[in-house]
């Protein structure tokens, strides 16, 4: 009796819409040749086949960035200057990223971005997206205000800013301290104060700090609960609108993610694009998880809120943001009031799928 050949399913992969976006093949996703684009069928090396590839790759990638809009917020700064810029993505957009940097002087705002000189710092993970991007907004205010209007004793020479800015050779140094010790208490130098203002590494660890502390008191009045108050027929009549709009477009949005699912899937694997609930798996509605490159830069803020829980990035070579490192037990080895958990060997992790 011949045997029947039994048909097997395909084994199911999960990826996270986050980690996807610099892929080829969602940036530039495949189409095929002589496509009909501006009324004509085009060959695949014309300028109108490129250019019309690369909108749809910048589609897909909003399509993507849709499905997490808000929940998660990237913290990147500069090696040299010690900048901070913050995305609501895993990787640096030129555009968003240059817009955030204020201009102090000469050569103090590139003219493009360099992924090189810009390294992940720490990345915030909320439940609800509405908290997320209340955030998100607070820290853009807080650094261009503090940049903008710095405080006094940012820019004021010092006793410990001689010491730490005096040039290390003796002449260099002699002619350093003629000029600048006679000046404490006057304000810096504009090259020297462009430096200190730029320099956000520890403001921007307290100023997440500060605001998941008002947080906390606006989601006590009621933020972020879905009421709303008087509004007038007008502006009900808009809110139908967007509404239909938005539905609209989540509409087309989900069918961009579906293809890019079907151009991956084959025969043996069938992947899947969702949310990851990797980095809010083990946390309460109201709590909040922050991953650190380095742990201890959490203690530069003075105190943290109890609902906020800490943990570490993966170690990654790359200038996209990395997840959570799996050598601690659920991901969270600081809680409440800075206590360290101690670390457990975790499971191998299973190989991540190769770019098409």
């Amino acid at each position: 009796m011949a045997s029947q050949s039994v048909s097997r399913k395909p084994f199911q992969k999960i990826l996270d819409p986050t980690k996807i976006g610099t892929w080829n093949i969602v940036r530039r996703p495949p189409i095929e040749n002589h496509s009909i684009i501006q009324g004509k069928p085009r060959e695949q090396n014309s300028n109108a086949f490129k250019e019309h590839q690369a909108k749809e790759g910048t589609r897909l990638r909003k399509a993507l960035k849709a499905m997490t809009h808000g929940k998660n917020i990237f913290a990147y700064h500069n090696l040299r200057t010690n900048q901070v810029v913050y995305s609501l993505t895993r990787y640096l957009e030129m555009m968003n990223t240059l817009k955030q940097m204020i201009y102090h002087g000469k050569k103090t705002v590139p003219a493009r971005l360099r992924k090189d000189m810009w390294v992940p710092f720490y990345s915030v993970h909320f439940n609800d997206s509405k908290i997320g991007l209340r955030a998100y907004h607070l820290l853009r205010e807080f650094s261009a205000q503090r940049q903008l209007s710095p405080p006094r004793e940012m820019i004021t020479i010092t006793q410990e800013w001689i010491d730490r800015s005096c040039p290390r050779d003796p002449e260099g140094a002699k002619k350093f301290l003629e000029k600048y010790e006679k000046q404490i208490g006057n304000k810096m130098p504009k090259k020297h104060r462009a430096r200190a203002v730029m320099d956000q590494k520890a403001t921007s660890v307290a100023d997440i700090a500060a605001v998941l502390e008002i947080q906390e008191e606006e989601i006590k009045n009621g933020f972020a609960d879905g009421k709303r108050g008087y509004l007038t027929p007008t502006a009900r009549k808009r809110r139908r609108a967007a509404r239909i709009h938005e539905q609209e477009v989540a509409v087309a949005q989900a069918a961009r993610v579906a293809d890019l699912e079907r151009l991956m899937s084959n025969s043996q694997v069938e992947y899947k694009i969702q949310e990851s609930t990797e980095n809010t798996a083990t946390l309460a509605d109201d709590q909040v998880k922050i991953l650190w490159r380095d742990i201890h830069d959490a203690r530069l803020a003075e105190k943290w809120t109890d609902r906020v829980r800490h943990g570490e990035l993966d170690l990654s070579r790359d200038h996209v943001m990395p997840g959570p490192s799996k050598k601690y037990d659920a991901n969270i080895i600081v809680s409440d009031e800075f206590k360290e958990k101690n670390s457990t060997e975790a499971k191998p992790t299973e190989e991540k799928p190769a770019e098409n």
